[in-house]
């Protein structure tokens, strides 16, 4: 007889998570957007102007492995708590550097939401805690759902705010504050119980090194840092792309906002797509869309360019990061969870931290305008697309391991 599975705890998460994903989520594409603008207007060096967006990755990934640690120790509410104190006093500091004109406050600034991007990684492991088997790669699918509506209440915020006082983009970095006061209420509704205190008796798990030279493991990593890092190489060079080429700050914003609705909207059925047709094939999908995308934005600087470019780029890193994060999920036990999310969290916003602070150069350095700018960001997606879909293969000719 077939055992009933109750998910309901399960699903109460994640409706908590994707509240929290479309509410407090909409400050991630506002400060993707008006950070490279905001850099362009304060610093002294036009190469630097991506700067802030790195300093977000950065601060990112050194948060990852101390919130983890929090979560595992305290449970998921307090480092989600952390994340939004965070990303409020993230706002406060870039609000502040803004008003004095100062590039090193308003990186300062922007490091600290780092705090929160790094919490919110963290939705989507939160919502396979509580899952079965069979409800986990739907879970973590839902959940990134979320991010549909803080494309759409981000970038329509932060154009009403960004000038709404007289210094540019100030008022958009008030909302982030305001946005992550008033959402950190949602997590008092989360139910995840803490881990359990470790004994003498409890089981210990792999250590950092063993998993991460566990095959499935290290193949889900490297194509979740691949498909994060390029995903962001040329979505921080957008912005600066779009305006560079002639068209309004409108058109920069509207571009990113079709790119993470393309990065969201799939999560209604990619979790189903894992479960019917494995999480190889859609990670493989996910990594020809995203090749697709440099395809698209090579052949053209036409606003339709730029569109379905940013689209197709949104769609391979919804298909590549969360099939990576499905297959990470089902790779390590309970006990692990704590020091192999945060490891990989760590090594995925490393590579983020690189590709953000190489798309500044390469987009107003590495060639004499704009649209020589935009293809060296392009060029630059190959070698990574090599190396993730080498490892993939790989893991599929691999012999399947026998089990005792």
């Amino acid at each position: 007889m077939t055992a009933i599975i109750d998910d309901t705890r399960a699903k109460r998460n994640v409706a908590v998570l994707v509240l929290a994903q479309a509410f407090l989520g909409a400050q991630m594409p506002l400060v993707f957007t008006f950070g490279g603008l905001a850099g362009l207007s304060l610093a002294s060096n036009a190469c630097l102007a991506t700067l802030p967006i790195s300093l977000i990755v950065l601060g990112s990934m050194i948060s990852a492995t101390p919130i983890s640690s929090i979560m595992q120790r305290f449970g998921r509410r307090a480092g989600f708590l952390v994340g939004t104190a965070g990303g409020a006093v993230a706002g406060l500091i870039c609000a502040y550097g803004l008003y004095l004109g100062s590039f090193p406050v308003f990186l300062i600034g922007s490091f600290f939401t780092g705090i929160y991007m790094s919490a919110q990684g963290f939705y989507r492991f939160a919502a396979a805690d509580t899952a079965s088997d069979e409800f986990r790669p739907k879970a973590i699918s839902y959940v990134m759902a979320g991010g549909l509506l803080s494309a759409i209440v981000g970038t329509q915020m932060g154009t009403i705010t960004s000038n709404a006082f007289v210094v540019p983009f100030m008022g958009a970095y008030l909302f982030v504050v305001a946005l992550n006061v008033v959402g950190s209420a949602l997590f008092f509704f989360i139910d995840i119980p803490a881990p359990p205190k470790p004994t003498a008796d409890s089981p210990k798990g792999r250590t950092r090194w063993e998993l991460i030279t566990t095959p499935r493991i290290a193949v889900s990593v490297i194509c979740a840092m691949v498909s994060y890092a390029l995903m962001n190489l040329v979505m921080t060079s957008t912005p600066l792309a779009v305006v560079g080429c002639g068209f309004a700050q409108s058109d920069a914003s509207n571009v990113v906002m079709s790119h993470v609705l393309a990065m969201f909207a799939p999560s209604f059925f990619t979790g189903h797509l894992i479960a019917r047709f494995g999480v190889e094939k859609i990670v493989g999908t996910g990594l020809i869309i995203l090749a697709l995308a440099g395809v698209v934005a090579l052949t053209g600087v036409e606003l339709l360019n730029f569109y379905a470019a940013l689209i197709l780029l949104g769609l391979g890193w919804n298909f590549g990061f969360i099939g990576a994060t499905a297959m990470l999920a089902a790779s390590h036990a309970p006990e692990e969870r704590g020091r192999m999310q945060g490891l990989n969290d760590l090594l995925v916003f490393g590579g983020v931290t690189f590709a953000s602070l190489a798309s500044g150069g390469l987009m107003n350095c590495s060639g004499g305008n704009p649209v020589e700018g935009w293809a060296a960001v392009n060029f630059a997606m190959a070698p990574f697309l090599v190396l993730a879909g080498g490892a993939l293969i790989w893991l599929a000719l691999r012999p399947a391991e026998r089990t005792a």
